[in-house]
């Protein structure tokens, strides 16, 4: 089964950034924490905050997940 693709948007002026799934917003994470909840959120499991951040990350981050503005450890 295809997975929706995952969108980080770039941080915002106050903080924060966008995450959709599937064209529908989850909401604004803060950390690597809230998008881990809200990929678990979305059904989408498997996936730990280290995998987020792996300097070679597994193969179905680095597919999923769509960082836009700055990697995993932009956040403000």
């Amino acid at each position: 089964m295809a997975r929706c693709r995952v969108i980080v948007y770039p941080p915002t002026k106050t903080g924060g950034r966008r995450v959709c799934v599937g064209g529908c917003i989850l909401g604004t994470a803060y950390s690597l924490h809230d998008l881990s909840v809200f990929l678990c959120r979305a059904s989408i499991t498997g996936l730990t905050d280290v995998d987020l951040v792996a300097e070679d990350p597994i193969e179905d981050a680095s597919e999923l997940i769509d960082w836009r503005g700055g990697g995993p450890d932009a956040w403000e």
